[in-house]
């Protein structure tokens, strides 16, 4: 039988058809497969140029370990640095450039910061960089680092590290580690023991808060003596490059932060006499209320860029807002049986993004007596040799100042060490009696990665306390 014209036209219209649909499958298929490898090839080459970038951090790393403080790479002069590098086997395949830089404040090298740029020799113009910030770790890392056991009640919220060389009894909420030095402890009354009884052998941590499992008992001590400053040292720098007071002749000074980058400074003339307790100290006539002060001469006094550093030989009344990041040291080095305390005026507020305070005390760091109802403070606060906090104070106040025994809120941003046990609300029995019904605390993650000139270190080991990738 002979086929119809007409069904070979129709067979080859199916081929054509067909045929085109499948050639565009196969063409978008391939299209598809040839991306993908493109894909995964520009991907592969990132991921080498971002090793490559990784191991220039690595090898500034290892080079400043052993030529501390040298960001010249031996050259003595500026870059950036280009150093090839090499595949297990000793080919070169790529090179990494690396800009470094340091941060310095008071003649001390603060950190260092590395840019490294990595990049492969077949595809040259495909950079991948990383930035770090190379330092050694401080207090500012820490919401608390106590030298003494302490209690932390139901009405604490603490966000942030809290450590302490002694016994914890934890019974606020906690959003971080909380550590001891030491592994259990043997209660004793000293502080509150239930639901155990005094000599039961329990945890250095125990308590009623919620967050047990971030709890920590026998970890690796802070060395309280390591973290305490070279307060000589500051003295002599403070004087050479930053700002120093001598003795007032008077009860001390009340030191005002502006938020210019200036402070106001006035000598403390009158101040009143009362009763307060500390655990320290027991009862004790203490004067932490100012009646009159003068003004020095020469207010308001900026503070020096290069090296922010105020060193006062006497006691401080502190208070005010600060617009950088500063330092105040409260110290007499001289003298012996002299460690003057700081004193914590009023809030203490930042006005900038960048603004941080370091305020050591060489005995205490106190709150005072008559501050505001909720009150709120900023900063490093170091008591070096005593304690910080509030003291108890009871009806034996002066009709003029009992109106501040109770105190609404305290809100602390930033970092508090105490050599002793640290205390802002007191009870006697099981009621509130003195301080502050509530108290926040949080840590300050920009004072981590650029603190104030000398925040003491926790330790001598440098470290990447910052790493990010950056856009080229």
């Amino acid at each position: 039988m002979i086929p119809s014209p007409n069904t070979n036209g129709y067979l080859a219209i199916y081929v054509l058809v067909f045929g085109s649909i499948f050639f565009l499958i196969f063409s978008s298929l391939m299209g598809y497969v040839i991306t993908q490898k493109n894909v995964q090839d520009a991907k592969g080459i990132e991921e080498k140029a971002l090793s490559i970038a990784e191991a220039g951090l690595n090898y500034y790393k290892w080079y400043l370990a052993h030529n501390p403080d040298d960001i010249t790479n031996g050259t003595g002069v500026a870059g950036p640095y280009v150093i090839d590098y090499s595949d297990p086997e000793g080919d070169v395949f790529g090179e990494y450039s690396l800009d470094i830089s340091s941060n310095v404040s008071c003649g001390d090298t603060m950190s260092v910061d590395i840019r490294a740029t990595g990049y492969t020799d077949e595809k040259p113009n495909k950079k991948e960089t990383i930035y770090a910030r190379y330092a050694r770790p401080t207090v500012s890392e820490y919401a608390y680092i106590i030298n003494a056991n302490v209690w932390a009640g139901d009405d604490r919220t603490i966000i942030g590290p809290y450590h302490t060389n002694g016994v914890v009894r934890m019974d606020g909420t906690n959003n971080s580690t909380v550590s001891s030095g030491q592994e259990n402890w043997v209660c004793d009354g000293s502080l509150p023991c239930d639901p155990y009884s005094n000599g039961s052998t329990i945890d250095a941590v125990y308590g009623d808060g919620p967050n047990s499992d971030l709890w920590e008992v026998a970890v690796p001590p802070v060395n309280f003596l390591g973290i305490t400053l070279d307060l000589a040292n500051m003295k002599t720098r403070a004087i050479a490059d930053g700002r120093y007071f001598d003795d007032s002749g008077e009860y001390g000074y009340l030191v005002d932060f502006q938020s210019n980058d200036t402070f106001n400074i006035y000598r403390v003339t009158g101040t009143q006499s009362y009763q307060g307790y500390s655990s320290e100290e027991d009862w004790q006539y203490e004067r932490n209320v100012i009646t009159s002060t003068e003004p020095v001469a020469g207010n308001p006094y900026s503070i020096p860029s290069d090296c922010s550093l105020i060193y006062i030989e006497d006691k401080v009344w502190l208070e005010g807002e600060v617009s950088s990041r500063v330092t105040l040291a409260a110290a007499d080095v001289d003298t012996v049986g002299v460690d003057p305390s700081i004193i914590i005026n009023d809030n203490i507020l930042y006005t900038e993004e960048d603004s941080g305070l370091l305020a050591i005390g060489e005995e205490d760091v106190l709150i005072g007596v008559d501050v505001p109802d909720d009150m709120e403070i900023n900063g490093i606060f170091v008591a070096q040799n005593g304690h910080f906090g509030r003291n108890h104070y009871d009806n034996s106040l002066p009709w003029s100042l009992d109106q501040y025994r109770y105190r609404n809120s305290l809100t602390i941003h930033g970092t508090i060490v105490s050599n002793g046990r640290v205390g802002t609300k007191w009870t006697c029995g099981n009621s509130w009696c003195s301080g502050f019904e509530t108290r926040y605390n949080s840590y300050d993650r920009d004072l981590v990665t650029d603190p104030p000139p000398l925040t003491p270190s926790v330790s001598d080991t440098y470290q990447f306390i910052e790493w990010r990738e950056e856009e080229d």
